[in-house]
């Protein structure tokens, strides 16, 4: 963890406390606050999930040959994470049973992320996986705690 920038550390250590606060209002806040915090929680892993895909379109675009020989899965993956996000947005939108499945497709999704990260072997920098397992494992394993409380 000493070669990743300072900055990324903090802000993405920073960046589990929202589904932290989320977890503990849902599980141990007022009854009425638990709603807001499993629509706030289903929100934040929504985008979160839509950013990593963004940071895979990056480091794909951003290589030295412009993009031009990334494999195709990766501008796949960089696409997939947006799309599920509006997927689990449409049982709510139609009726149907939500936030609770919702939230554990996308705490799977966000624990499934570190499979896409480790294979950005050519593109990533190295300190990457040290600091995306635990992003992307410590805020999946939230969002399927939070799932627990739908």
């Amino acid at each position: 963890m000493k070669t990743t920038p300072p900055a990324a550390r903090l802000l993405g250590f920073a960046g589990l406390l929202p589904q932290a606060a989320c977890l503990v209002a849902a599980f141990a806040g007022p009854p009425e606050w638990r709603w807001s915090a499993l629509a706030i929680g289903w929100a934040y892993a929504a985008l979160i999930l839509s950013f990593l895909g963004g940071a895979w379109w990056g480091l794909a675009s951003g290589s030295p040959d412009g993009g031009r020989n990334a494999p195709a899965w990766l501008w796949i993956s960089a696409v997939l994470p947006s799309l599920l996000a509006l997927l689990t947005f449409l049982p709510w939108v139609f009726g149907a049973i939500w936030p609770g499945p919702s939230l554990f497709v996308l705490g799977g999704a966000l624990v499934l992320s570190v499979l896409v990260d480790a294979r950005l072997v050519t593109v990533r920098p190295s300190w990457w996986m040290r600091l995306r397992t635990p992003l992307s494992l410590g805020l999946g394993i939230a969002t399927i705690l939070l799932g627990f409380a739908a």
